[in-house]
């Protein structure tokens, strides 16, 4: 799904830790057992190849401060509230509602209920 989001949209944008809680997965995956070394690596060298085409909101405090708006109207986890405000916060400044990517239901209808376009997920 993910691929064929990055096929269609030529610009991304992401929170500055969208990374860190990338390469957690694949750490994790990694001691698990799930991933081998060899597939680690490709998948970490994969992740450097896609972060440097993507543009990154880094305004910790304006981020927070959506974030934190958020979680007193939506039962989101703390990473999940981080994504959300740092959308948010880049909706404020486009004319359109951006387009919000995810996988998980309950941060997608929480997108859309403050105003944002989710994309299908196909399930």
């Amino acid at each position: 799904m993910a691929r064929t989001w990055l096929l269609e949209d030529d610009h991304v944008v992401t929170w500055a830790w969208t990374r860190t809680e990338i390469t957690s997965a694949i750490e994790r995956r990694t001691r698990e057992g799930t991933l081998t070394r060899a597939q680690r690596r490709a998948v970490l060298d994969r992740l450097r190849g896609l972060a440097a085409g993507w543009d990154e909101v880094v305004d910790v405090l304006a981020v927070r401060a959506r974030a934190n708006a958020v979680l007193a109207r939506h039962p989101l986890r703390a990473a999940d509230a981080g994504q959300l405000g740092a959308a948010l916060l880049v909706s404020e400044q486009l004319p359109d509602p951006l387009v919000f990517h995810c996988l998980d239901r309950r941060l997608g209808e929480a997108a859309e209920r403050e105003g944002l376009r989710v994309a299908d997920t196909g399930d």
